[in-house]
């Protein structure tokens, strides 16, 4: 079972963003030494308890505190930007950690409004434009002559492109496309198996791919106990709520009993949202990620979690691959 961690680079209550940063570094280079296959981290913009609003600054970062395992964006949300400084970014990346970046591309402007006038774009017309500006990105790293600006760097550079989402439209651009297909079921469950099955029935073989190629995105949280993984992940249940009801902020400690306190509507939002999940002991996330790859059939499965302490983070890490790696009891 391949796995690939996906983090917020979250910023904890008390914390600091250099501490965040930091605390990805060294999660990285943990995630290294147990054989996970990549460290991505994401485009949000706006949010104090959040770090990776410039992703390709926050992946040299953690390049450099690493040497092996492939470190991307989980994704850029490309209607933020222009395809050739995407290019030029990506492109300085893949020059200082040749052969290790991946450039994962989603088409929604993960942001408000007030996001979306100080990024100064049209995000709505941007987002219709996303088809067109991934085959531009594709165009500039392969240095098409007919891309009147060639990107310095990125012309010739080989990061390896991958399509992200949420719904049908992003799976239905990939098999088309034939690029390898992340869906972002930690946080957006209901269309997962319906993008899964678009994505290879669709797909479309290129010079990136033969066949398809798909990952399926899960909340894990691993512990010594069932009982500690359901408490560390009350943070993350915390800072769920705090986004759904417009109140975001830093990540806050664990809280005993924390689904138990809420309301039943908020409870059952979680619930829904959270389905997508491996939560306990080693036996317990191992029996919850071998359902959940026989349910998708991916050949990935990408690991998200935000743990307010690091070193349960860190342990977790652990925790999580040793069920990945061990057999299943019957």
């Amino acid at each position: 079972m391949k796995l690939t961690v996906l983090d917020l680079v979250s910023v904890v209550e008390g914390g600091t963003i250099r501490e965040a940063l930091d605390n990805a570094a060294a999660a990285a280079k943990v995630a290294e030494e147990c054989g996970y296959q990549r460290y991505w981290v994401a485009e949000h913009h706006g949010m104090e308890g959040i770090a990776s609003a410039a992703v390709s600054v926050a992946l040299a970062h953690i390049g450099h505190a690493t040497s092996t395992i492939r470190i991307g964006s989980g994704g850029i949300m490309l209607p933020n930007h222009s395809p050739l400084v995407i290019a030029e970014q990506f492109g300085t990346l893949d020059a200082l950690f040749p052969g290790r970046i991946d450039l994962g591309l989603g088409r929604a402007p993960g942001a408000d409004q007030r996001i979306v006038q100080a990024l100064r774009k049209d995000t709505n017309r941007a987002a219709e434009n996303f088809p067109q500006d991934v085959v531009e990105l594709q165009a500039q790293f392969a240095g098409d002559p007919r891309v009147p600006l060639q990107a310095t760097p990125g012309k010739g550079d080989r990061p390896q492109i991958w399509i992200l989402g949420s719904s049908l439209f992003g799976a239905q651009l990939a098999g088309m496309l034939g690029l390898p297909y992340a869906f972002a079921s930690h946080f957006a469950p209901d269309h997962l198996d319906a993008a899964l099955k678009m994505y290879r029935d669709r797909f479309e073989p290129s010079e990136t791919l033969a066949a398809p190629y798909c990952a399926a995105a899960i909340n894990v949280v691993a512990a010594e106990t069932d009982e500690e993984a359901q408490l560390l992940a009350s943070s993350m249940e915390q800072s769920f709520v705090a986004l759904r009801t417009g109140n975001p902020g830093k990540l806050k400690p664990p809280v005993p009993g924390y689904r138990d306190s809420l309301p039943p509507q908020a409870r059952a939002m979680i619930e829904h949202v959270r389905q997508v999940s491996a939560t306990g002991s080693v036996a317990t996330v191992r029996k919850e990620l071998a359902a959940f790859q026989e349910r998708t059939g991916a050949d990935e499965l990408v690991v998200s979690a935000s743990i307010f302490d690091q070193d349960a983070r860190l342990l977790s890490l652990r925790l999580a691959m040793e069920a990945a790696k061990g057999p299943v009891d019957a």
